[in-house]
């Protein structure tokens, strides 16, 4: 990240990534919670990218992470729930 640009994270571990709550003040992409109205929406107002952000940091597409007892899927830029999880939890 000499550049300024932020590093796609390294996707191929065993297990989820726990990663807390997002943090505001840095760069993350939304969350399209199930049942959502809004998902399509938002899938409208982002561009298909190949990543999504997490409190500034940048993942692969099909990446999953956790953030508390939620896992989140990178679906091209947008945060997808992955069901239950907690850290170590593949």
């Amino acid at each position: 990240m000499l550049d300024g640009t932020p590093k796609t994270e390294n996707t191929m571990t065993t297990t989820t990534l726990e990663l807390g709550a997002q943090d505001p003040e840095l760069k993350n992409s939304p969350v399209a919670w199930e049942g959502d109205e809004d998902t399509e929406a938002l899938r409208e107002e982002i561009p298909e990218e190949a990543e999504c952000f997490f409190n500034g940091r940048a993942f692969s597409h099909d990446t999953v992470i956790s953030s508390g007892s939620t896992r989140l899927r990178c679906d091209y830029g947008l945060w997808i729930p992955a069901g239950p999880g907690g850290a170590g939890k593949p």
